[in-house]
Formats: C-alpha cells, sequence, structure tokens
C-alpha cells in the first residue's frame, strides 16, 4: 500500500546513514524529478527551478570535488572528521543538484521593477518547494536523502565537470540511498506557540 501524503511528511528525515543498495529504478527517479520540476509552484510562474541528477561515478565524483575542496581550507588535523561525513554522502545511490536559472530572475526584475528586491527570494521560495517535493517523493519510495550546501566552494568544479549553463546557481545537493540507519528522536516546538487559528 503506497504511503500517504501527510504520512510521508512526518516520516521525511534526514538521513546520514544511506547505501548503494537500493531496490527503485533510476528512470523511477528521474520520472520525480521531471514531475516535481515541472509542477512545483514559482512567482510569476517563472520556473527558474533547474535540477541535475547524478548516478554512479557521477554522484561519487561529485563528493571527490567536494572531499577535495574541503581539503583545502580544513586543517589537517580536523579532516579526518570532515572526510567520514562526505564518504557518507558518497555512500548513498546518487546526488540531486538543485540550481536557480539567475537569467530568469533578473529579467523578471527588469520586466517587473516595483518587485524587483523580492524576485530573489520568490526564487529560493521556490527551489526550497521543489527540494521539499523531491525529498518528500523519495520518502515514499523507502529512500533517504539528506540536503547540503557545500556552494559556492564548489559551484565552479560542478560547472566545469557538467556542463551547467553559466547563469545557472548551484542552491544545494541532495544525495540519496537505502537508509542504513534511522535518525534520532526529533524535537518540536510546541504547536499552540507556532500555529495561531481564528474562527
Amino acid at each position: 500500500m503506497e504511503k500517504g501524503f501527510l504520512t510521508a511528511v512526518k516520516e521525511r528525515r534526514t538521513f546520514y546513514g544511506i547505501s548503494k543498495d537500493i531496490t527503485v529504478k533510476e528512470d523511477r527517479i528521474e520520472e520525480i524529478v521531471k514531475e516535481a520540476v515541472l509542477y512545483a509552484p514559482s512567482a510569476f510562474n517563472s520556473q527558474s527551478a533547474r535540477a541535475v541528477v547524478l548516478f554512479g561515478k557521477q554522484h561519487d565524483a561529485l563528493w571527490d570535488i567536494t572531499k577535495e575542496a574541503l581539503r583545502q581550507i580544513v586543517p589537517a588535523a580536523n579532516f579526518a572528521a570532515t572526510e567520514e561525513k562526505i564518504n557518507s554522502f558518497q555512500s548513498g545511490y546518487g546526488t540531486i543538484l538543485y540550481f536557480e536559472d539567475i537569467s530568469v530572475v533578473e529579467n523578471l526584475q527588469k520586466s517587473f521593477p516595483l518587485y524587483k528586491d523580492n524576485f530573489p527570494l520568490w526564487s529560493q521560495q521556490s527551489s526550497g518547494m521543489l527540494q521539499y517535493i523531491i525529498w518528500t517523493a523519495l520518502e515514499i519510495e523507502g529512500l533517504g536523502a539528506s540536503l547540503q550546501h557545500y556552494n559556492p566552494l564548489i559551484d565552479d568544479k560542478v560547472k566545469e565537470s557538467w556542463n551547467i549553463p553559466a547563469n545557472w546557481k548551484l542552491i544545494a545537493q541532495m544525495p540519496f540511498g537505502q537508509p542504513t540507519a534511522q535518525p534520532g528522536p526529533k524535537e518540536s516546538q510546541p504547536l499552540p506557540e507556532r500555529v495561531k487559528v481564528y474562527k
């Protein structure tokens, strides 16, 4: 029986323990990403979101790039913990890279100057919704994922390695795979302090 949406919302967590041993077909993952990009909301229907899906050796290469970039800035005495963390992402099956097409945002700023300052914010909100749609959809498929932000440290090498257009801005990286360890309990602040209802 397929998991309901709100159940998936409740069970979607940050999974750091992931493996390459998944049963979900790559075609299904591609379908999820494409459908999410197609239907995620965006301000003025701007559709500025872009995504790149990395499987196999391409996924491994991304985390090799990240590891080497971090090696340049993390003191050698502290690098073991950093390397372990990056290896945990690399242990997954794939990674989704999230981008925003900055040229779309800039064109909207020119076309609608009254909202000029809002378009970058709305672009980020749209990207966040896309990330959440995909993250929750991966949860429904039984996959674990996390959201990482090694940009702008890896931006140039990512663009070079995967022929990314210059106007695409890297927003986040989402490694995913088969969960190998459950996340710990999650504390929540009291709802009455966070939600107000008036009737």
